[in-house]
């Protein structure tokens, strides 16, 4: 071992960089995206330029940029977390002032060459923020009532702003993401009892403000609810979306219909093919082992991260870690549960397969922060 330390010593600092970095997670990342570049295809009925040339130009991008994001030194991420933050604060409250609407949602902003979903941004950028205070802060302190108000305020102020747009699967996200920083951080557990009880009281709020002049969610995400209870009370409406998703999803069977040749999505019926249901048709044409196939691909990258975080002797770069795979495996949990009727329809996409600018590229910046821990962590001499 001290022999392999010595001759990599000697390898230039840049290739000594590329020799260290992750490369088991740089190929399951790439393996998962060539998955969603075969769906776009079927998707689009055969045409590559539909959907899939975009979303390979965006992966193009986007690995150039977690590559550049890996060979910068972590102490640098440490250094700017705090700005990430602020920045992404910022762009959130412009959507309130000048975002673009679509779907009945003020979520994005405008860049000329492409429309930037702040809240997306966000996801990393708390993460980010939450793990440089964690590295800060002395242990004894962690769980006093008045250094647990600021980690609270960082999450709830963005939460807020995303819920106003209205995304309450985003606003879900950054919550249980910046959760889960603070219990791995070593947040005393009567804080997430807390929580708990006051999630009981605020979904009964919610339930119970329904129909009166403080209702809490719109009506539209009120009738998301009511099509997960119950999704055949309007199989043409409000519960399209889930019976069409469940059709696809069980005519797909062991190993599907083939490819490019599922119905659901040929003769359109299912909804958001490219985005939020692509799933439905991955299962309908490639069948239980293409989704096991595509699971076990998510499964081991979040395997991966685990293995560098717990390895890595930096605590600002083993929470930035482990909090990037608890906002990919949230991703893909809720997406996964949400297509299966498992979950209420909240418009989350399905990761790196899923159509979409911002969050391709936001996930592999997140994964090239995961990189730059992975390279740049503590290592023994022998």
């Amino acid at each position: 071992m001290s022999y392999l330390v010595h001759n990599l010593k000697t390898v230039p600092t840049g290739w000594r960089k590329l020799l260290y970095l992750n490369w088991p997670l740089i190929l399951l990342v790439t393996a998962v995206a060539c998955f969603g570049f075969l769906m776009l295809y079927s998707v689009a009925g055969g045409n590559f330029q539909t959907w899939a040339e975009p979303q390979v130009k965006r992966f193009a991008i986007g690995f150039a940029l977690m590559m550049v994001v890996a060979f910068i030194p972590i102490w640098f991420w440490r250094n700017v977390a705090g700005l990430a933050y602020f920045i992404s604060l910022m762009l959130l409250i412009g959507v309130e002032f000048f975002g673009q609407v679509g779907m009945g949602a003020q979520r994005w902003i405008d860049l000329g060459f492409m429309r930037l979903q702040p809240s997306e941004l966000m996801k990393i950028a708390l993460v980010m923020a939450l793990a440089a205070y964690y590295d800060w802060l002395d242990d004894e302190r962690v769980s006093r009532p008045f250094w647990v108000l600021l980690p609270l305020l960082l999450i709830l102020v963005p939460m807020l702003l995303v819920l106003k747009q209205p995304d309450l699967g985003t606003a879900l996200l950054l919550a249980i993401g910046g959760g889960a920083i603070m219990f791995l951080a070593g947040v005393s557990l009567w804080y997430f009892l807390a929580a708990f009880l006051s999630g009981g009281g605020l979904v009964a709020a919610v339930l119970f403000s329904r129909g009166t002049s403080w209702q809490l969610l719109k009506d539209y995400q009120y009738k998301r609810i009511d099509t997960f209870l119950d999704p055949s009370s309007d199989p043409l409406g409000a519960g399209y979306h889930i019976t069409q998703s469940k059709i696809a999803l069980g005519s797909g069977g062991w190993s599907g219909r083939g490819f490019m040749q599922g119905t659901q999505s040929r003769l359109n019926f299912s909804p958001e093919k490219q985005t939020d249901f692509i799933f439905t048709t991955l299962a309908e044409e490639l069948g239980f082992v293409g989704g096991m196939t595509l699971m076990v691909l998510y499964a081991l990258i979040i395997l991966f991260c685990l293995t560098s975080a717990f390895g890595n002797r930096d605590r600002f770069g083993s929470l930035l870690t482990l909090g990037i795979a608890t906002t990919f495996f949230l991703f893909f949990a809720v997406n996964m549960s949400m297509v299966m009727g498992m979950a209420p329809v909240v418009g989350v996409p399905l990761p790196l397969v899923s159509y979409g600018g911002t969050a391709m590229l936001v996930l592999l910046i997140g994964f090239g922060l995961v990189q730059s821990a992975h390279v740049h962590r503590p290592r023994r001499a022998g």
